[in-house]
């Protein structure tokens, strides 16, 4: 386990610009900087590269979702740019919460996505689900702006953030909320998926036996969100991710972690220059080089055509870029 003490966490994971104290009920929304300590969440953590990756990515996360609770989010551009869309995740989660409560239709988190995050959606629909699950609603009828597919990530954003909140029960005894049908279901074991990959601290061999763990019927969604994870968020090395590859492709989902790495790959390109962890992922996870691997995921999308804006339309558009993925490494 890590070292939870506040100092040297503080120094582990670098300082964020200050933010102002919030007032009202912004104030006392405002999350303690300390969430983003995963050791005080009983992962599994290890030295080393995974959790300075990912406890700088939630203490991104808190520090945009702080941004907006103190009217500041601007702020959020002075993150240093790889860990930016963490930022904008936590922005869109606070805009939600605050949609939700004072009942503005999702104003706040519209005016995020067409302005600020406007280069950050991907990141931002995954942010507006954790809004909805730290309230405790299902987000199928919300974040229906701006995009009509990219709106089903906040399904995946939600997987994450209920089980990051109730981690003994959705990884240890591997529920499933009583809120979705089976078909969400699906889309929210990617966010769970993403989760394992924190929780089990990027070890490919524990990740694997934890996957294995689950029924049949849910492994391939949750090896699409580690594929994601492994590739948005970084955390192990090359000869880890090798092994990765193996382990997916034993248990039958070496596509489903390759369209994973092209769904994260395709928004780290669209946030801006790729981090060098994107880069050294993309062709041992996708076997292609990063331009490739997200032009599947064009592809899919144009195919679809400009009226998809359905669950079927989404899980269409990732089985196209599994596809694209068979197609490519067929011989």
């Amino acid at each position: 386990m890590g070292d939870t003490g506040t100092t040297s966490f503080m120094d582990q994971v670098g300082i964020h610009p200050a933010l102002s104290s919030a007032r009202g009920l912004r104030k006392f929304l405002a999350k303690d900087p300390l969430e983003s300590d995963l050791s005080r969440r009983r992962f599994r953590l290890r030295s080393g590269t995974s959790t300075t990756s990912f406890t700088n990515a939630e203490k991104s996360y808190v520090f945009g979702y702080n941004a907006v609770m103190s009217r500041e989010v601007e702020k959020i551009e002075d993150i240093e740019a790889e860990h930016r869309p963490f930022g904008y995740e936590g922005a869109a989660a606070a805009c939600t919460v605050l949609d939700l409560l004072t009942l503005t239709r999702g104003r706040r988190l519209h005016e995020l996505l067409t302005g600020p995050a406007r280069h950050h959606r991907h990141a931002a629909y995954l942010g507006a689900g954790r809004g909805y699950a730290l309230v405790r609603l299902r987000p199928v009828r919300g974040a229906r702006r701006a995009h009509p597919l990219l709106r089903w990530l906040a399904v995946d954003g939600f997987g994450f953030q209920w089980s990051l909140s109730r981690a003994d029960r959705m990884i240890g005894e591997r529920t499933m909320p009583d809120l979705f049908s089976r078909a969400h279901g699906a889309v929210f074991d990617q966010g769970l998926g993403r989760l394992l990959w924190y929780h089990d601290s990027a070890s490919p061999d524990d990740v694997s036996v934890r996957i294995g763990g689950y029924p049949a019927g849910r492994r391939a969604d949750l090896w699409s969100g580690v594929g994601f994870a492994a590739t948005y968020a970084g955390g192990a090395e090359a000869e880890e991710l090798w092994w990765l590859t193996e382990h997916a492709g034993s248990d039958g989902f070496r596509a489903h972690l390759a369209q994973g790495c092209a769904f994260a790959v395709a928004a780290r390109l669209r946030s801006g220059a790729l981090p060098d962890h994107v880069a050294r992922a993309v062709p041992i996870l996708a076997g292609v080089e990063p331009e490739e691997a997200a032009a599947w995921t064009d592809r899919a999308l144009i195919a679809l055509g400009h009226q998809a804006h359905t669950h079927e339309d989404f899980r269409s558009w990732q089985s196209q870029t599994r596809r694209s993925w068979t197609r490519r490494h067929r011989h």
